[in-house]
């Protein structure tokens, strides 16, 4: 007689850790089970990620304690979270990369203290989705209740992070940085998405990578920690083995959030890019651009949406 239980098809963290597998490269954290390497695959996002379009003219200039408005209808143009809309396969993935993000959190403040509360999004090569997920991580964790969520672009050689969001760039970290006078606070753009602000990049140099890796780099963090104890700092950093910033943020985050894409990355890039991040202990993947498979795992259709049968 045949066992009537269907088997159950492995879920996309379960892929994710088969097909990175770290187990004998890296270390345990020291709060974690010695089986469980420093690189875990968190929740994978279900669809794949849609390639950026054309960037839409700026439709808000950011003024120093003004509030602007991000446009919804932009946000779903390109593919992103809209605050508000009803809960879909794309919400629940985010929600589930930001819970383990956040439970994360908890075992670094013990090491880190308050950078714990810092998070650095990058990738391992260009185009894999890095600010795509950065911008809606901020989204998803702006809605927490008790977090105020700040987005920074730390992409120093190709800032997107206000053109995505249909802003134009104002003064910013490098200037921050670059200038001692420059108060990093007043280059901070609140919108209307509750709990959610953002950082510009600021006026580009060709000493970034030496700005960022000076001592003035801990204490703006420190600062900008230090300005709201709910706050979180999500860094949208350049990919790793294209830039080299990303290392030297590596340094001052809690945790680094790794964008993976499942169709193009190799695993020799991503050891690799690791390596690189050795300044963060806590490293953990995103698998990006999956797709379901039949009878697989999909949020959606609990909340009543209908699910694409093709």
């Amino acid at each position: 007689m045949s066992d009537p239980t269907p088997r159950k098809r492995p879920s996309l963290l379960e892929q994710a850790a088969t097909r990175y597998d770290f187990n004998t490269h890296f270390r345990p954290l020291d709060d974690v089970p010695a089986d469980k390497p420093v690189t875990t695959p968190i929740a994978p996002l279900a669809s794949p990620t849609p390639e950026p379009g054309p960037i839409a003219a700026p439709r808000a200039t950011p003024r120093r304690g003004a509030e602007v408005k991000i446009d919804r209808t932009l946000l779903a143009e390109r593919g992103m979270l809209v605050p508000g809309a009803p809960i879909g396969a794309l919400v629940e993935e985010f929600r589930l990369v930001k819970r383990q993000l956040l439970t994360t959190a908890r075992g670094v403040r013990v090491r880190s203290g308050d950078l714990s509360r810092t998070i650095l999004v990058t990738s391992a090569q260009p185009d894999d989705g890095k600010t795509y997920c950065a911008l809606n991580l901020a989204i998803s964790m702006a809605a927490e209740r008790d977090l105020e969520i700040l987005l920074i672009d730390a992409d120093f050689a190709k800032p997107d992070v206000m053109a995505r969001l249909g802003l134009s760039e104002g003064r910013g970290l490098l200037d921050a940085l670059a200038d001692p006078q420059v108060e990093l606070e007043s280059c901070v753009v609140r919108t209307d998405i509750p709990h959610l602000s953002l950082l510009p990049c600021g006026t580009k140099s060709n000493a970034d990578t030496e700005l960022v890796a000076s001592a003035r780099t801990g204490e703006l963090i420190a600062q900008l920690l230090a300005a709201d104890p709910r706050r979180v700092l999500i860094f949208d950093s350049p990919p790793v083995l294209a830039a080299s910033p990303a290392a030297a943020l590596a340094h001052h985050a809690g945790q680094v959030m790794l964008v993976v894409r499942a169709d193009r990355t190799s695993e020799s890039d991503l050891r690799e890019a690791i390596d690189l991040l050795d300044g963060c202990e806590a490293i953990q993947l995103l698998l990006n651009a999956v797709s379901f498979a039949p009878g697989g795992r999909r949020f959606g259709s609990y909340y009543g949406q209908q699910e694409d049968a093709s």
